[in-house]
């Protein structure tokens, strides 16, 4: 019987890095590119050789800035993929992109390579808000991004927004959920902000140069929020997912129900024969040291991981789902 395994691409490369950003990701150094693009594909042709009796059921390429590298990277990152892994053939295949980033050749060449779903990072419709995180792009810029990717065909858009930012009150959210709402995604990711060590954010914060809405304000955005998008068809399935039927992402959902899953890049995780590892984060020693183990699990460690990621979903956990994995 083939096992269904997800693949995970990271991409650690930005045209400007975000204020409130921790994710192992570089300003610029176009020059560093091909290079990693390279050792990324050796990566994932060298990693097929090991996996056997399997079947890819997902594909998400995330960052960094995907959109940010020519298209051509992307085409090719998914040619190799493709040639030395079997892909279901409905696999749902994702990649993250900024406006400020994309063209529509780009999005005609993704959609050519077989990918299915974009995930656009919005996170506020408020262009003072927008600035004052470090973001390089307006709400004109995502609408127009927005609009290309359903011209050129794209039929599974999430779009991602941020609560708790600097500036934004319950009205601003409110109107920028409104305005998202209107343009019918088909997915709708909404974070808190969390002030993560050593962010160019966390030192303004420190500072006094910046205020964040209270706790308590912040509560309240995230119950109005469900409030809101629930009124407008959008079922909450996770902690910070809302979709309309049937669009819920297959790729996160088989992270939460604990399926195995290989990471390829920069920093990337895997979960594989129940063993956590990940590349290195250092750029200059990516495809030169070892994969670094994080965890081998024991079966009291695979069932409480489980039980915790699976309370991360609104249904919870099944019962009889539990019972079958772990159960012989």
């Amino acid at each position: 019987m083939k096992q269904e395994i997800g693949i995970y691409v990271h991409i650690p490369f930005c045209k400007q890095k975000c204020l409130y950003c921790d994710f192992i990701s570089f300003e610029g150094i176009i020059e560093k590119q091909e290079e990693y693009i390279s050792t990324l594909k050796t990566e994932i042709l060298e990693n097929s050789k090991n996996i056997e009796n399997n079947i890819v059921t997902t594909i998400y390429i995330g960052g960094g800035t995907p959109s940010y590298i020519e298209s051509k990277h992307i085409v090719n990152i998914l040619e190799t993929i493709k040639k030395n892994y079997n892909i279901k053939k409905d696999a749902e295949i994702t990649i993250e992109v900024n406006p400020g980033t994309i063209t529509k050749e780009k999005l005609e060449d993704y959609k050519n390579a077989g990918i299915n779903r974009l995930s656009i990072g919005l996170q506020s419709t408020n262009n003072e808000i927008l600035k004052g995180i470090g973001r390089i792009h307006t709400y004109e810029d995502f609408l127009e991004t927005y609009n290309l990717a359903r011209k050129v065909g794209f039929k599974n858009i999430n779009v991602d927004l941020m609560l708790a930012l600097p500036k934004q009150s319950l009205e601003i959210l409110q109107e920028s959920l409104q305005e998202v709402i209107k343009l019918s995604p088909e997915h709708i990711s909404l974070y808190s902000l969390i002030l993560e060590e050593g962010t160019k954010l966390k030192k303004l914060v420190e500072q006094g140069s910046i205020t964040l809405p209270k706790e308590e304000i912040e509560r309240g955005m995230y119950w109005d929020t469900k409030k809101i998008l629930e009124e407008n068809g959008y079922i909450h399935y996770e902690i910070s997912n809302f979709a309309k039927k049937g669009y819920e992402s297959k790729h996160n959902l088989n992270c939460w129900n604990q399926k195995p899953y290989l990471g390829f890049g920069l920093a990337a995780h895997s979960y594989y024969n129940k063993t956590r590892y990940s590349n290195v984060s250092n750029l200059d020693k990516y495809g030169v040291e070892p994969k670094i183990i994080h965890e081998i699990q024991t079966k009291q460690d695979e069932q409480k991981e489980y039980m915790m990621l699976g309370l991360r979903k609104i249904d919870g956990v099944s019962i009889a789902d539990f019972k079958n994995k772990f159960v012989r």
